[in-house]
């Protein structure tokens, strides 16, 4: 019933409600724990979860002998009322009334939205507006169109669905505004594969990454994350990172066309509805900056998208650099035009490449 960010924190915080729900190992280790184990709690990128202790044994992992997972609990009522609360939601359309859940599942609605928060994290209505994103995420990423995804998915219209979702997206935009006070990023500066590029900047905080950035110079890179998050701890930590920079790497070398990173960038509903939408560009295709606002269903917000294009802080993850003027050529780029150049020429070869194989 919870994601993997969902499970993270629930470790973080040594969440005594969710060791019903699954266990997590640690690979360093070779031992499997509860979400409350008092034990040192490890790094994010050496974590498995698994639904259930046996899960975690056929892995090749040993049971923790400080909170001993493989003890059974004492059985919860509420936890199969609550999942199969879950699948309902999951499925049905529109937003059923606490009543209505209760009187299908069991209690009270005060006791069943009670105990849905505990044991999931988020209440009904929240859990369902989650699985009506991924739903929606999904066919932007089949390559579908944006105000259709957003109406099929019961929002009525793209905006609509931008303003309940933009919250839960990504920072909240008090802590963007403080500098990211109080968070803690690591970073990691790799090279490219195309030296046309130059070095690339990964960091993340513990939620997903919140940047993405080339440049010619380490100390350039790093400046641009002190000066972006001036109020945060920065700690550079390659091994933390290596999944995702690997990932880009792999995608700029045309091995990896389709990049999904977990993000945690501040933004605005019109911003993340752009960005959307330039995610849904296929690999070594283009579009016009008026074209992405047609697609919008506002096509005379082109200045508006422009301003949204320039402001991604994460080169690649958003492929910004897919958007090019109606006029020729391959306009502005945060990074650099030539940066931008050889982006698209990489890609357009990388696809040409694999086209004439299929035939």
């Amino acid at each position: 019933m919870l994601n993997d960010a969902a499970r993270w924190t629930a470790v973080l915080a040594r969440d005594r409600e969710a060791d019903r729900l699954f266990v997590y190992a640690v690979r360093s280790t070779g031992v499997y724990c509860r979400p409350s184990c008092p034990s040192r709690r490890p790094r994010r990128d050496r974590v498995a979860f698994f639904d259930d202790p046996a899960g975690a044994r056929d892995a090749g992992f040993r049971a923790c002998k400080r909170c001993r997972p493989d003890v059974a609990l004492a059985a919860d009522p509420w936890v199969d009322k609550i999942r199969r609360a879950c699948v309902y939601l999951a499925n049905v359309d529109g937003h059923p009334s606490l009543a209505t859940l209760a009187a299908r599942f069991g209690g009270s609605p005060y006791h069943l939205q009670r105990n849905f928060k505990r044991l999931v994290g988020v209440t009904p209505r929240e859990y369902a507006d989650a699985c009506r994103l991924r739903s929606v995420k999904r066919r932007l990423r089949q390559g579908g169109d944006v105000t259709g995804a957003m109406v099929d998915a019961g929002y009525g219209s793209s905006s609509r669905f931008y303003e309940r979702a933009a919250p839960k997206l990504g920072m909240p935009p008090s802590v963007y505004r403080r500098g990211g006070g109080g968070m803690r990023i690591e970073y990691a500066i790799v090279d490219s594969p195309n030296p046309a590029l130059g070095r690339l900047l990964v960091a993340a905080t513990a939620r997903g990454v919140c940047a993405v950035a080339l440049g010619s110079s380490d100390a350039e890179l790093t400046r641009g994350i002190e000066r972006e998050y001036s109020a945060a701890t920065i700690v550079k930590d390659a091994g933390a990172l290596s999944r995702w920079t690997s990932a880009i790497v792999k995608h700029l070398a045309g091995r990896q066309p389709r990049l999904d990173l977990p993000l945690d960038v501040q933004a605005t509903a019109f911003q993340w509805q752009v960005w959307q939408t330039l995610a849904a560009i296929p690999y070594g295709e283009t579009r016009t900056y008026a074209e992405v606002a047609a697609a919008l269903g506002r096509p005379r917000a082109v200045r508006a998208v422009a301003r949204a294009i320039a402001t991604n802080p994460v080169a690649l993850a958003i492929p910004c650099h897919r958007v090019v003027p109606a006029a020729g050529g391959t306009g502005g780029y945060r990074w650099g035009s030539a940066r931008k150049t050889s982006l698209l020429k990489q890609e357009q070869q990388t696809r040409q490449m694999r086209q004439m194989k299929k035939k």
